[in-house]
């Protein structure tokens, strides 16, 4: 243990130096995670009522989908995206790719934890709001979904937090955010080691905080029968 050259591992000097550097490409990071939440939370609800629809020709197109999402590697999406699109004339720029490409992807994990949710409604809800003669979209909105979003809250928080960690996924396409910049400045270094250990501890804090905000949010829409 002795022999070991701790400078060689993580270089404080440098890790300070290059914190700021790199530290601007939270926004990226965060842009990223919580733009394709949100987008991805939409089309997860409506993904999830296709799945759930009597309809064989709304549920086996979401089927098809979901499945295709959850079964590909988010890299090879985000590549097709970025590199396949313009060879058929169809070009966006990095950030576009990744928004997109992390949007539709997290919406096949949101639609089945929507589905789980809705699912877990009580069907005596569904059997009063017709019994009052509440249309379908209003006993949506005023019965059903209140209801699944405290089932859904944990799940889809977790769903954040991998958001956060996958976003990294997007400098590979030449996004400037966290990791980016990590390897921008560890090439220039030649100091890999300490910079993907400082991108390390700066995606720790993030879902520290993250899951802070997440523990209060569970407990304001715990779910009690």
């Amino acid at each position: 243990m002795g022999d070991i050259q701790w400078q060689y591992i993580f270089d404080v000097p440098l890790a300070i130096e290059s914190f700021p550097f790199i530290f601007q490409g939270i926004w990226y990071t965060l842009l990223i995670s919580f733009a394709s939440m949100a987008i991805g939370l939409v089309i997860g609800f409506f993904l999830a009522l296709g799945r759930i629809s009597k309809y064989a020709i709304l549920r086996w197109p979401t089927r098809i989908y979901i499945s295709f999402m959850r079964g590909t590697p988010m890299l090879v999406f985000l590549f097709l995206l970025y590199f396949g699109l313009p060879m058929v004339g169809i070009q966006f720029n990095a950030l576009t790719c990744a928004l997109i490409g992390f949007s539709l992807n997290s919406a096949a994990y949101m639609a089945e934890i929507n589905r789980s949710a809705l699912a877990a409604v009580n069907k005596g809800q569904w059997e009063a709001a017709k019994a009052l003669g509440l249309p379908y979209w209003k006993t949506m909105r005023l019965i059903i979904i209140p209801q699944a979003t405290k089932i859904a809250v944990p799940p889809l928080s977790n769903v954040l937090l991998d958001l956060i960690k996958a976003s990294s996924l997007a400098a590979m396409i030449t996004v400037p955010d966290l990791f980016q910049r990590a390897k921008i400045v560890g090439g220039r270094e030649l100091d890999y080691m300490t910079m993907y250990i400082l991108v390390a501890f700066i995606y720790w804090g993030t879902c520290s905080i993250v899951a802070v905000w997440q523990d209060r949010l569970e407990k304001k829409y715990q779910y009690t029968d």
